[in-house]
């Protein structure tokens, strides 16, 4: 697949996003620009081959996957593309926030202050050794211990202070996926973590202000983004998905994967309803062909197979959350997204188990974007796309050294919680 263009950050006004999944890998082009504004000319999607809960696991299956997605995209656009914004849902990303200070001696705060606050060449200590950085988003900035400024330029004061959420992942997983984008002919333009893309595409403003919590449900991981006062504070994964589901449906009918992940699309409820037991499903057995003997079940069983895995699911992210104290920030609003939410029922238990108000999320609408390439399964792909359009071209920091704060990751949450609340 030949690639060519220029090295700027859109080449003839185009912007390219690649979403690597463990059951899908997505490609959209838009066009940017012009009286239309944002237009999407181009999209491709393939089962994913390779990839294992948001990781590479073999690079020639995963490369073979991304240049036949990316080809897609690019004949139905008419162009082709060099540079891609990407996703990143494994490598067991680590969020963090840090307190950071610098005295300014009084003058007034220009943009070289808020480069020295935000210094990229200051390391991390608490970084783990083998991560990388993937986003230093500021929160929130202080003069003189006065919290809550959002943007200090123009203002005075003798100390400028910045608080800072740092996320990073394993540095392996980032260098594989470097690699296995090289070896498509791709360069990365930037790397984002998949629930601040979904949370771009689904969420509102008044969300992101009042506090919420996304859940973006993918195959191989479902990931956690918090956003307070129209900032995102907090991220975490769990290694749970659909294809979870679909396997327990596999092993507990002792029908074919394909089979099973069928019978979840088309009967699948993670709540059960009277009719269930009097409702029988003809079960394909391993190991017989299409015509083969089958298994009549009722449906109650298979309710029964996804209800406890969903329950799992949210389970587990209600203990992160707890784990990290963000589960009182968000407040009482839950938008789920990603391909398992469209399983029927699964709102219902995400606010039975986590105590919320949920709703299901779909991304905001783009001209050009299919209907069957816009539902909860695209959020991440359309959240590249809007990351583009409005960050530049650079690379995150290393990272930040933390000022005088408490030592521990519980400190130093508990202390931004009551700064803020």
């Amino acid at each position: 697949m030949k690639k060519n263009g220029s090295n700027g950050k859109v080449r003839n006004g185009l912007v390219a996003a690649l979403d690597i999944g463990s059951t899908k890998v997505a490609c959209c082009i838009a066009r940017t620009g012009g009286e239309r504004g944002l237009d999407i000319v181009g999209v491709g999607h393939q089962i994913s081959r390779g990839i294992r809960s948001g990781a590479i696991v073999d690079m020639e299956a995963a490369a073979e996957c991304i240049r036949a997605t990316v080809e897609t995209a690019e004949q139905m656009a008419g162009e082709n593309i060099r540079q891609v914004v990407v996703n990143l849902s494994g490598g067991e990303p680590k969020s963090r926030l840090i307190a950071y200070e610098i005295s300014i001696a009084g003058h007034e705060i220009n943009d070289a202050d808020l480069r020295q606050v935000l210094d990229p060449s200051v390391l991390n200590q608490d970084r783990p050794t083998d991560h990388e950085t993937i986003h230093v988003l500021p929160v929130g900035y202080s003069i003189d211990g006065n919290r809550g400024v959002s943007d200090p330029r123009g203002m005075f004061g003798e100390r400028l202070g910045a608080n800072v959420h740092v996320v990073s992942a394993s540095g392996g997983a980032v260098r594989n996926l470097t690699t296995c984008m090289a070896h498509c002919h791709l360069e990365i333009e930037s790397k984002v973590i998949s629930p601040f893309a979904s949370a771009l595409a689904c969420l509102v403003e008044d969300e992101k202000k009042l506090g919420v919590t996304l859940i973006d449900m993918g195959g191989g991981t479902t990931t956690i983004a918090v956003y307070f006062d129209g900032e995102l504070v907090h991220t975490d994964s769990v290694p749970v998905g659909g294809i979870h589901v679909t396997n327990d449906i596999a092993r507990g009918l002792s029908t074919p994967v394909a089979h099973a992940e069928r019978m979840k699309t088309l009967y699948g409820s993670a709540v059960p309803s009277p009719s269930d037991d009097h409702e029988v499903l003809k079960v394909p057995l391993i190991g017989e062909d299409d015509n083969g003997e089958t298994n009549p079940v009722p449906r109650s069983m298979l309710v029964g197979i996804i209800r406890p895995r969903i329950e799992e699911t949210f389970e587990m992210v209600r203990a992160r959350l707890e784990e990290t104290g963000f589960d009182k920030v968000a407040g009482r609003r839950v938008t789920l997204t990603g391909g398992a939410s469209q399983l029927p029922g699964v709102g219902d238990v995400a606010g039975m188990i986590l105590g919320k108000q949920v709703r299901l999320g779909k991304p905001q609408a783009i001209r050009g974007l299919a209907e069957a390439t816009s539902g909860p399964a695209f959020s991440t792909c359309v959240g590249l796309i809007r990351f583009a359009i409005n960050n530049p071209a650079v690379e995150p920091s290393a990272a930040y050294r933390p000022a005088e704060v408490p030592s521990g990751r519980l400190g130093r949450i508990g202390q931004w919680l009551r700064e803020n609340f």
